[in-house]
């Protein structure tokens, strides 16, 4: 069975590997009581979750096929917070987190913006 979680993701990839938690804490820059946390169910902080992704050699989270969808997945494996996105994207913060919380819609034009900046950003 596919792991799901990132727990399930976290505990398979150290047992397959024969890494302790301690040794896992260590490699991605936590405690050994995150590495616990995180076994046992509490999402990890957004700013780990890139070196959890190099710790297990994959992303473990589906890519969304629409364009908000693709831009919160870009946030979220780069560990990215509203404001450190708003920089790269040269757009406040604010109006990232209204698009990505589904309060606002963008219109055209940024919807534009949004598909231009994930194009460079793979590139």
């Amino acid at each position: 069975m596919q792991p799901k979680t990132i727990k399930e993701h976290l505990r398979k990839h150290r047992m397959e590997i024969g890494m302790l938690q301690k040794e896992v804490a260590v490699k991605i820059g936590v405690t050994e009581s995150s590495v616990w946390n995180w076994e046992r169910g509490t999402e990890p902080e957004l700013v780990h979750i890139p070196k959890i992704i190099a710790f297990l050699g994959y992303i473990p989270f589906e890519c969304p096929d629409d364009l908000l969808g693709q831009l919160r997945y870009y946030k979220l494996i780069n560990g990215m917070s509203f404001e450190r996105l708003g920089a790269a994207m040269g757009r406040d913060p604010e109006q990232l987190t209204d698009w990505l919380t589904g309060r606002r819609r963008p219109c055209k034009k940024n919807l534009q913006v949004i598909e231009s900046f994930l194009i460079k950003m793979a590139g």
